[in-house]
């Protein structure tokens, strides 16, 4: 372990052991919000720079803008990506973003830190209650009604999507602000969504024409993801044959990450973008995406393509996409025919 990870284990271990236990006791004082007008200021913790985690915040984001018409939402994040994903969304006010690399700029992560500190909210959600610095950020900001974000026993929620990590929020949200004295209506769980504009959009139409050639229904394949969730070259390579023979009607791409690597090593035609918002344009003009559990799955799943995620370490049940008939399947013990024959489900 370097000198560098050392004091960021010992800093969220300091801090972990100093608020969490405070912060998850505290309940707020105020009775009850007597209409709904009175909530105009809004804060939204998620102090991460990840692009699945920061997507996976959207459907709360719709869900307190639907609630809540009238406010305007700030949101704290970590990293530069909040003004790329939440371009789109004019109901946020204001980005608050801790930079990922603190000692770097350790001014501006005080300065983050001392915003929070400096300003009152009416109504502040903690998206996870597990995450020390969104639970100090809930704690050390001013504001009337506080939503700290509690895990329960999925023995004890009545929804048995409870622990999906894009929809527990949501569903906390709406328990504590009932809790409050709002009558909220138990419709759908927004899908996450980067609203894409229309220009965004014929971009993607253009690119994916440049890139295929054709107007064939496409298939788009993402094969990377960090660490022990990207799945070896062989596994790719043969679920690649596999999926051509199956779906010969299809075109196949790749999207590439920002390491521009394949593990199919650029058999099919493959899209490189360092751009976001363009990658999502381009996966939503695709009939259907394929990858393991990433950003680039959280991005797909954004947007309006059905989205399969692959999954092998971590737990589908938190990360699946779940709109527009999208779905996670556990690929460990299973042969690619068995994977393949679940794709055909919704692709026919």
């Amino acid at each position: 372990m370097t000198f560098k990870e050392k004091i960021n284990l010992f800093r969220k271990n300091i801090t972990k052991n100093l608020f969490v236990k405070t912060i998850n006791e505290t309940k707020s004082t105020h009775n009850s919000i007597k209409n709904a007008s009175e909530i105009k200021r809004i804060l939204i913790v998620r102090p991460n720079h990840r692009l699945g985690n920061q997507l996976l915040i959207t459907p709360l984001l719709q869900e307190v803008i639907t609630t809540f018409p009238d406010a305007k939402i700030d949101v704290f994040l970590k990293g530069n990506l909040g003004p790329i994903l939440f371009k789109n969304y004019p109901e946020v006010n204001k980005i608050i973003a801790l930079p990922r690399k603190h000692f770097k700029e350790f001014i501006k992560y005080l300065g983050c830190w001392f915003y929070l500190r400096r300003h009152k909210y009416d109504l502040i959600i903690n998206t996870v209650s597990y995450s020390s610095s969104g639970s100090i950020a809930t704690k050390i900001t001013k504001s009337k009604y506080k939503v700290f974000g509690r895990i329960k026993d999925l023995d004890s929620s009545i929804h048995n999507d409870y622990l999906h990590n894009a929809k527990r929020p949501v569903y906390d949200f709406r328990e504590e602000i009932k809790a409050l004295g709002l009558d909220l209506p138990d419709t759908t769980i927004p899908k996450i969504n980067i609203r894409l504009d229309s220009k965004e959009l014929k971009k993607g139409t253009d690119d994916l024409f440049k890139l295929t050639g054709n107007t064939q229904k496409t298939i788009c394949i993402f094969t990377y993801a960090t660490s022990e969730k990207k799945y070896p070259k062989e596994w790719w390579n043969t679920f690649y044959v596999a999926l051509k023979n199956e779906f010969k009607n299809y075109t196949i791409i790749e999207i590439l990450p920002a390491e521009n690597v394949s593990q199919i090593d650029f058999k099919a035609p493959s899209y490189f973008s360092k751009e976001v918002r363009e990658i999502a344009a381009l996966i939503a003009n695709t009939k259907l995406f394929i990858g393991a559990d990433s950003g680039i799955m959280h991005l797909s799943s954004s947007t309006n393509t059905t989205t399969i995620g692959l999954f092998s370490v971590t737990d589908k049940n938190l990360y699946q996409p779940y709109s527009n008939n999208s779905f996670g399947i556990d690929t460990n013990g299973k042969e690619i025919d068995a994977i393949l024959k679940e794709i055909k489900t919704v692709i026919q």
